[in-house]
């Protein structure tokens, strides 16, 4: 059997090359047809072009289609692979910060919950869900891992539509997360076992180990001594401090960089605290700095990568490839995964998006049940769910008043703005967006 793998955003050129290269690694994948996607005609050809040379360098018999045709891609997959942003960085990114800096909101990386996730699901769910459509009459078979943010509002929403779609959303949230741990600790991180659960970029280690001793008392002890966080290594300009601090107050870790936790809580980003963003480290509007970074990074990159003979293929810690693998060869692989709550973690509502532990296998993505988690995290976890469930319901009842009810409950915006400048706010932004939005959210602000 050759498997086909159908990637919607190709043009997202270094993750392609993590999945695809991935894939290239296992013998049931090697020779695999790669069909690859995008409307940018350039980044489209830049990403066959590093696929192809990866193939060579892996002497494997994979073959590459690039396509600015969804349905060409779709037809006859196995596996299909979404990793796009819409809007991109400009116009859509740049609206959702600068305009909420004008009412004073500030945000850090603005792409799965506040007002700039929820804007962003705005944006993507219907992209997402013409997707899944395409795949119900060309590929019902296929499993979509979905690697776009806002993660838990995109999960939802494909439930909701498509409940027959097999679908998982992941992330890489956990293994960047123990890695960090890893470092802080100075412990190998291939030997630090932990179970984790809760809502993406949400979710919280329930136990964390090295060799059946539990690491929380380490942790807890160098934060308030001062040895730790260590720096990030792979964030230099960021402390971590938020997510010890959180653990302090809160009893666990949480599995998103401190950036982002820093902006689904009320507790850290405050207008007139410049004082509590110094100490905790908290990169405003680090992710527009981000993005120009990557785009002279990558404007370097492709000019290396053509001129390159070969390209050396590393494998990534993504779960995409390994989760392809079990399903193809039925090899039991346990990945974390984002499905719809359908009781694995009876603390949290039904059809909410959920992270847990996931056994795959030829039997498609199986969720361990969570029973334990603490109530004060479900506490915060329920917070999240209130705006992304009320996110989803305005797309599925084209109801324009849940946009603005989903920006009342977010928990950062409401402890910054009152109800008239959250409603104010929310209507600048779906008038910046424009035609971004679906029909339904399209407004404009009165002269």
């Amino acid at each position: 059997m050759t498997v086909k793998l159908a990637f919607i955003g190709a043009g997202s050129t270094i993750f392609m090359k993590n999945i695809v290269g991935d894939m290239l690694h296992f013998p049931a994948l090697r020779d695999a047809r790669i069909a690859l996607m995008d409307i940018d005609p350039q980044r489209l050809e830049e990403s066959r072009m590093v696929a192809e040379k990866m193939i060579a360098t892996m002497g494997t018999g994979a073959s590459v289609e690039a396509t600015t045709d969804r349905a060409r891609a779709l037809d006859g997959a196995d596996f299909v692979v979404t990793a796009f942003q819409i809007g991109g960085y400009r116009p859509s990114t740049v609206i959702d910060f600068d305009i909420p800096k004008q009412y004073g909101l500030r945000q850090t990386i603005a792409d799965t919950l506040g007002v700039g996730g929820i804007m962003r699901g705005l944006r993507t769910v219907p992209h997402l869900w013409a997707v899944a459509e395409y795949m119900a009459r060309l590929c019902p078979d296929a499993t979509l891992l979905q690697y776009v943010n806002p993660m838990a509002i995109n999960t939802m929403a494909l439930a909701d539509r498509f409940p027959r779609l097999k679908q998982a959303g992941l992330c890489h949230s956990v293994q960047n997360t123990v890695e960090e741990i890893a470092y802080d600790l100075d412990l190998p991180k291939d030997e630090i076992r932990y179970r984790v659960a809760g809502v993406n970029h949400v979710a919280f280690f329930l136990r964390l180990e090295h060799r059946g001793r539990d690491l929380y008392p380490a942790l807890r002890e160098g934060y308030r001594t001062g040895r730790l966080p260590k720096t990030p290594l792979q964030r230099p300009h960021c402390t971590n401090k938020v997510r010890y601090e959180v653990m302090e107050h809160l009893g666990y870790f949480c599995t998103e960089s401190s950036e982002h936790l820093a902006e689904y809580v009320p507790w850290f980003i405050k207008d007139g605290r410049a004082d509590i963003i110094a100490e905790m480290g908290i990169p405003l509007d680090e992710y527009p700095a981000r993005c120009e970074i990557q785009m002279a990074e990558w404007a370097q990159q492709a000019t290396a990568l053509k001129a390159a003979a070969g390209i050396e293929v590393k494998k990534s810690h993504e779960f995409a490839a390994e989760m392809m693998n079990a399903i193809v060869t039925d090899t039991p692989y346990v990945s974390y995964a984002n499905l719809p709550n359908r009781g694995q973690v009876p603390q949290l509502p039904l059809g909410a998006a959920v992270e847990t532990p996931t056994l795959v296998d030829a039997n498609g993505c199986q969720p361990t049940t969570v029973t334990d988690i603490p109530p004060q995290l479900v506490a915060l976890m329920r917070s999240q769910i209130n705006v992304q469930e009320l996110v989803v319901r305005a797309l599925l009842e084209e109801n324009l008043d849940h946009v603005y009810h989903a920006a009342y409950m977010d928990p950062h915006t409401a402890a910054e703005l009152d109800l008239r400048q959250i409603r104010s706010l929310v209507t600048d932004l779906l008038a910046a967006h424009g035609d971004m939005l679906p029909e339904f959210a399209r407004t404009r602000r009165a002269a």
